[in-house]
């Protein structure tokens, strides 16, 4: 047996493991090769470590749920004097971006099973009429802020083990729409153990493994080196975004203005909630700390706490829309285990092998798949900005095939959007009391991607459209 062969061995047998290589001796050389190649990259102490973190799990600990408080935030213009100031401040975000200093990423691991498709979420047709991906249309907005602000944005796109390949096939097959600095880096994978810690094989020579989390993108970036060369490219921000929001503005001057103001490590646009139970995490503080805490975490009365006014207290909704400066970044790339996004344990059905290596998949929970989570990383930032913002504007995200947050609802809040800026362009197009059209329409961002640049456009138009089913403009 080559020596590498036992040295992996010995040491899978050192740390509790050594059922890895059970069928070693039946399989072919192919299948050993395979699994040789899974097992060098598992730090077995980096495992162990977690595993034993993850039994006192922060976002469990009751005394930091007892103690935390609403989040302060930048509240949303009501007034001339406020959108006075923030045509200011988007000002000074347009002189960063027009500088070359602004990158976008986008994370984009997941698949769209819960939509009841089998390819990347960025493929998926989200559009009412041409039925543009994701990708297309998040591609139209970065082409548009090229040509607005003079620049070439350095695009980088996070896919896993499973969507990396075919994210690559369709951006090749569309000519990366145009964008000539695309680049794809693959989300980090851990292996999911039982109950007691024991890595769990899927097959007689592979190990069950699953992406890392969003929260493992910052460590992606250094170890894809795309974090050296945005630093040699003079790049020090980053738009970041997740990629089931097609209302997203991909490069957006108000949110990196309030940044750069602010001499922020992390900025992020947040919703009010619609109601205490809504399925999104909520902003908020613990020990001058701006942290996120999932929805099926926060306590119910944390949940139904309501101010003198009737709002809910803790009404800060997570958007996933975030400004991260790229040195603080770096500060996830480094040796130092204070600096360690913290990984959590979410318990699920794994697919797996009994004894005798036969394949099966249990009834019930049979495992743990650990996730990091990138809000995670807010603790670490010394300073962080939440900023209000319309939901009507920037925020439907596409999870579920059915209800809330769906293809149907994504589509009829991209016909609202499209059917608000027209009315406030003084076109005539009915609506209902919730301002949704009869029929479909679309703008494309390629005319415009926010409500000020499309009244200028439709000025100029000398023949202007009238407004009915079908009507696509572009």
């Amino acid at each position: 047996m080559d020596k590498t062969v036992k040295e992996i061995r010995m040491r899978f047998c050192d740390f509790d493991q050594g059922h890895v290589f059970k069928f070693w001796e039946i399989l072919s050389e192919d299948e050993r090769i395979k699994l040789l190649q899974q097992t060098k990259y598992i730090d077995l102490e980096y495992l162990s470590e977690i595993f034993r973190s993850v039994l006192h799990e922060r976002r469990s600990d009751h005394d930091f749920l007892l103690n935390i408080q609403p989040a302060k935030f930048v509240k949303f213009p009501n007034s001339e004097a406020d959108w006075l100031k923030c045509g200011d401040i988007a000002h000074v975000g347009a002189q960063k971006i027009r500088e070359g200093k602004v990158a976008i990423f986008t994370v984009a691991g997941g698949h769209s099973t819960r939509l009841g498709c089998l390819i990347p979420k960025g493929m998926v047709p989200i559009t009412p009429i041409k039925k543009k991906s994701m990708f297309q249309v998040f591609a139209e907005k970065i082409l548009v802020a090229e040509k607005k602000y003079e620049q070439k944005f350095h695009w980088i796109i996070l896919t896993s083990d499973k969507t990396h390949n075919e994210t690559i096939e369709f951006f090749g097959k569309k000519n990366s729409f145009g964008i000539e600095n695309v680049h794809f880096i693959k989300q980090g994978l851990m292996p999911a153990i039982d109950f007691d810690g024991k890595i769990i094989m899927e097959a007689r020579d592979r190990i069950a493994m699953h992406p890392n989390g969003h929260g493992g993108a910052l460590k992606a970036l250094g170890q894809s080196g795309m974090l050296a060369m945005l630093e040699n490219a003079g790049v020090d921000t980053v738009s970041y975004f997740q990629v089931d929001n097609p209302l997203v503005r991909c490069i957006d001057p108000y949110l990196i203005g309030i940044h750069v103001k602010n001499q922020a490590q992390i900025t992020s646009r947040m919703v009010k909630k619609l109601y205490p139970e809504e399925k999104v995490g909520v902003f908020c503080e613990h020990g001058g700390k701006m942290h996120v805490v999932e929805y099926s975490d926060l306590p119910k009365e944390c949940a139904m706490a309501r101010t003198s006014t009737g709002e809910l207290q803790f009404c800060a909704g997570n958007t996933a829309i975030h400004v991260f400066d790229v040195q603080f970044i770096r500060r996830f790339n480094g040796d130092d285990i204070q600096s360690e996004i913290p990984y959590h344990m979410a318990k699920k059905v794994i697919p797996t092998i009994d004894n005798l290596g036969e394949p099966f998949t249990p009834n019930v929970s049979n495992g743990i798949k650990l996730e990091m989570f990138i809000f995670d990383a807010f603790p670490f930032a010394d300073l962080s900005v939440i900023v209000e913002s319309d939901r009507s504007e920037i925020f439907s995200p596409l999870k579920n095939s059915e209800g809330m947050d769906s293809p149907k609802t994504c589509k009829q809040d991209q016909l609202r959007l499209f059917a608000h800026w027209l009315l406030q362009a003084g076109a005539d197009i009915p609506t209902d009391a919730t301002g949704l059209p009869p029929f479909d329409i679309e703008i494309s961002p390629m005319f415009a991607d926010n409500e000020r640049d499309f009244m200028k456009k439709w000025e100029k138009l000398e023949n202007k459209p009238a407004i009915g089913p079908g009507q696509y403009i572009e």
